[in-house]
């Protein structure tokens, strides 16, 4: 049983302030609750609709032999905690973690990533999705980016956001000291040496930006090199997204 007032305050947060504010957050879906499930992060209470309990009957084992406190809601009940207009019926409630101090000595990786102004959930929940493809362990947001948190970007990385370590809230100043580590920083943009004929150095930072505004004042200063995915068609632009795909394709295989 949920009383109305609890499920107030979980239907909450679906609002970022209200994540910050109690340091909690929603993941929803059949594919992804179990990805959170595995991960570090604790999990407070599960939520199905009967339907779901009923039609799912070994999920829902599995997902009590992880411990987890589970409550049944009727459908008009699930509908109030979720975003989408026809859940699956399936969700979880996570509690956030301490940031990790960030400790720019510790990385090694020979590719990073940051995301400069990338404000569209789909696109940063894609975007880390293929970083864990491509084997990218750690990623940084800028503060202007949407949050990691947001159900949109959790749900678009298909759960890959409980395989990277991200750093939120991360201005590329406070990253140049990598610099003197060896990291070259590449600038993706729309003009730029192409990434065909372009040939990574042995540390690299990968930064995408937001493909309407292009790069930030902040990233052309701090950038080394421009890189560029050349286009053949009439297209104006490639989808961030998309570009990271091929982007981190390219250059993960250069530096296997």
């Amino acid at each position: 049983m949920i009383t109305k007032n609890e499920l107030k305050y979980y239907a909450s947060l679906q609002q970022k302030k209200y994540r910050k504010l109690e340091n909690k957050f929603l993941v929803e879906g059949k594919k992804i609750l179990p990805e959170a499930l595995n991960s570090s992060y604790k999990c407070e209470v599960v939520f199905a609709t009967n339907h779901f309990i009923e039609a799912n009957p070994e999920y829902i084992e599995e997902i009590k032999s992880k411990g987890a406190k589970l409550i049944a809601l009727i459908a008009v009940e699930f509908q109030r905690i979720s975003d989408l207009r026809t859940p699956e019926g399936i969700a979880g409630i996570f509690l956030m973690k301490q940031p990790v101090k960030l400790n720019l000595n510790s990385f090694t990786d020979s590719l990073l990533v940051y995301l400069d102004d990338i404000s569209d959930p789909g696109n940063v929940g894609t975007i880390i999705r293929n970083c864990d493809w491509f084997g990218i362990n750690y990623l940084f947001l800028s503060s202007e980016t949407a949050e990691l948190f947001n159900p949109k970007v959790i749900r678009a990385s298909m759960g890959s956001v409980f395989h990277l370590n991200v750093f939120e809230n991360i201005d590329l100043k406070k990253l140049n000291p990598l610099k003197q580590k060896g990291y070259k920083f590449l600038c993706a943009d729309i003009e730029g040496e192409s990434i065909f004929e372009f040939k990574a150095t042995e540390k690299n930072l990968l930064i995408l930006s937001n493909e309407t505004s292009g790069p930030s004042d902040e990233v052309n200063e701090f950038s080394d090199v421009k890189i560029t995915i050349p286009g053949k068609g009439k297209a104006e632009s490639l989808n961030v997204a998309s570009a990271s795909a091929v982007l981190l394709a390219i250059l993960s295989n250069q530096l296997k």
